[in-house]
């Protein structure tokens, strides 16, 4: 059985699940329950298989090669390789589609009757698969074929509830921008074949001594915009915040929480196995990319009132946080420091893996609230904690863990990141040094801004009263989705108290790509899980966890028996003055915000428009209303995307008069790119 697995057959298998779930749901589309169900099913029986053969590779010391050359086109082999780091992102794909896949079985039914779930389940399916294939093609043609197949999938899931003209234009913005990025992509692949004969992975990586520098470089500049177009670098992430909150719930989970992480997983795969050795300056270059991006991210997530929309800035945050991890781990490798730079990638890839389950388990509690209120707009929830208690507590289990508290899992990751920087500080001098320190003051100070958001955001949506008829008549999500969100807020908790073995795991994966034999000695995992840095710091997951449920247990002992118990407490109507208390009077999601709004203006552009309503006496003494709404300037927009596209189009009308009708120019056009072509290949 462990032979089979270890095998090819073993990842076909993997595949045949979700290409079994996808003709299935094309086949019963006529259906709506059967389309839904087999989806459903087959994507968690394939996540289920996922886990097992990831963790099985993640452990062992084998690794699983197929190849199969292409008799009509020698530059495509159909080929994988699946190493520790391909099992590792296969292992965060199927951990996040099982519980995505369980949850939209009680999700998609308010789509019954109204879009073809069949087509829903087909595409759903596609895109597993095409994330799949991303992480473990081994070739650089059929990597392409693979990549458009998860991009085009994704794109019909975000369109999917097409009757909204927004979502076709996120999703429009989305395949533009996606298919941008590709073109880079492309380029850089070319360019790599141009010096080294093979789109083959590791042709590619034997003959890197063949690149010259500056074609490295070009490559390095040209890979990063095209895979961090994908996972939503700034200023490359305009798509992002339009097209996750477009997608039903449960596929907005899995793009925030995996399908971005395909990006991160190509500049690993490329930067820290292939193109090797690296300058300094590329490192230098991702902790910039790394600091502004999670900086800009929290802070636009803060002045946000869409609910999606503030959870897809905070990934473009957390892909800021996985890169301090990745441009440490660079700049520490090119200075030969294969130690650090091992504490540092394991940093990156376990905030991958806890970014996607936190992130996840927020989407899906979003979705459940969106589904019970028909709107994405904070302003006009209030109060569900009474009427959704358990949806309440896993998204407040998702706050905290994105808000890196302890004892859950996104603390101990930030923890870990921020060693990686601290070591760069004290290991390393000139003006990489200030990089690192720059790089570790923008991640203290945007997870103060995180925990400010996610307090805004879990106060104005579930706490104070109801500030709409949906929100005063809401309910409590069905056992598919609550199944869905709990286990996550389970898995949240439970890398966060065994984050110490995790981190084992995880190590052996990055000392696949980054070989260190004395980084055994200085990252280290006792019997009691305490995660030992050298001499530098150390930490324990079962100590915090006993200091956070001693405290709680304090508090609440404080309050019920030396407070309470020794006063007479009588309930009654809140004294208000003689007013009646209205959800007017709360702080809202805007209200909140303000300060930090206006703090930062410099780089938000907010725009203030005053609307003053009077009397009939137009006395500018007695307003009847006064309302306040604050916008943000969308710079990125104003000051880059438009004048390209306001270029972009003009030149296209200079262009479009070639086009004359005239067959005369037609062949001289044709001359004269033939004349061209024998030019450059004589």
């Amino acid at each position: 059985m462990i032979n089979f697995i270890f095998s090819p057959i073993g990842f076909f298998v993997l595949l045949s699940f979700f290409i079994a779930g996808a003709l299935g749901s094309l086949i019963f589309q006529k259906n709506d329950r059967l389309a839904n169900v087999w989806s459903g099913v087959f994507a968690s029986a394939g996540s289920i298989w996922g886990l097992i053969f990831s963790s099985l590779l993640l452990l062992g010391s084998f690794s699983v090669s197929w190849a199969a050359n292409s008799t009509s086109f020698s530059l495509l082999s159909v080929s994988f390789n699946i190493d520790k780091l391909s099992a590792f992102f296969i292992f965060v794909i199927s951990l996040i589609t099982l519980f995505c896949s369980f949850y939209g079985i009680g999700y998609v039914k308010h789509f019954y009757k109204r879009y073809n779930i069949g087509v829903l389940g087909l595409f759903f399916n596609l895109f597993i698969v095409g994330m799949l294939l991303v992480v473990s093609a081994a070739n650089g043609i059929f990597w392409l074929i693979a990549w458009e197949i998860m991009s085009i999938a994704s794109y019909f899931l975000v369109v999917y509830d097409r009757n909204d003209q927004e979502n076709v234009r996120a999703g429009f913005l989305y395949l533009v921008m996606t298919h941008v990025g590709t073109v880079f992509i492309i380029i850089s692949f070319f360019l790599l074949y141009k010096f080294t004969g093979s789109f083959d992975f590791s042709v590619v990586k034997a003959n890197m001594a063949l690149v010259p520098a500056l074609a490295k470089d070009i490559i390095f500049v040209l890979a990063l915009i095209g895979f961090g177009t994908k996972a939503g670098i700034i200023p490359f992430h305009i798509w992002l915040p339009a097209a996750h909150p477009a997608a039903p719930s449960h596929v907005s989970g899995l793009m925030s929480g995996v399908m971005i992480k395909t990006g991160i997983y190509m500049m690993i795969r490329i930067f820290l196995n292939m193109v090797q050795p690296i300058p300094v300056w590329w490192g230098v270059i991702i902790l910039i990319i790394g600091s502004i991006s999670a900086l800009l991210g929290v802070l636009y997530a803060i002045t946000e009132h869409d609910i999606k929309k503030l959870l897809a800035y905070h990934s473009i945050e957390n892909i800021g946080i996985i890169l301090l991890g990745l441009g440490s781990a660079l700049a520490f490798s090119s200075l030969n420091l294969p130690t650090l730079a091992l504490i540092s990638l394991t940093a990156a890839l376990f905030h991958t893996l806890n970014h996607a389950i936190f992130k996840s388990l927020l989407f899906l509690s979003a979705g459940s609230v969106i589904n019970k209120n028909h709107t994405r707009n904070i302003e006009e929830y209030g109060g569900l904690i009474k009427f959704m208690p358990y949806t309440a507590l896993f998204f407040l289990v998702g706050s905290m863990a994105i808000s890196a508290m302890p004892p859950f899992n996104g603390f101990f990751s930030e923890w870990l990141t921020f060693q990686s920087l601290f070591q760069g500080i004290i290991s390393i001098g000139s003006y990489v040094r200030w990089t690192f320190i720059i790089s570790a003051g923008a991640l203290a100070f945007t997870g103060g801004l995180a925990l400010l958001c996610f307090a805004k955001a879990f106060g104005a949506i579930f706490l104070a009263r109801p500030r709409s008829e949906e929100a005063k008549h809401a309910t409590e999500s069905s056992p598919w989705l609550l199944v869905g969100m709990g286990s996550l807020a389970l898995l949240s908790l439970f890398f966060g108290l065994f984050s110490g073995p995790v981190i084992s795991a995880i190590k052996n994966v990055s000392q696949s790509l980054v070989i260190s034999s004395s980084a055994v000695s200085l990252v280290s995992v006792n019997s009691n899980q305490t995660i030992s840095m050298g001499n530098f710091s150390s930490l324990s997951a079962p100590v915090f966890a006993l200091i956070f449920v001693v405290v709680l247990t304090a508090v609440f002992l404080l309050v019920k028996y030396l407070i309470y118990c020794r006063q007479k407490v009588s309930v009654g109507a809140t004294w208000d003055c003689g007013t009646d208390l209205t959800p007017r009077m709360e702080i809202t999601s805007t209200s909140f915000a303000r300060s930090i709004i206006l703090i930062f203006k410099g780089v938000l552009r907010p725009r203030l428009h005053y609307d003053v309503k009077y009397h009939d006496s137009q006395s500018r003494y007695l307003p009847e209303s006064r309302t306040v709404d604050i916008s943000i300037k969308d710079i990125y927009s104003t000051y880059f995307y438009g004048p390209l596209s306001r270029f972009i189009f003009a030149l296209s009308e200079k262009i479009k008069s070639i086009q004359n009708g005239n067959i005369n120019s037609y062949i001289l056009y044709i001359f004269g790119a033939l004349l061209l072509v024998l030019f450059l290949v004589r």
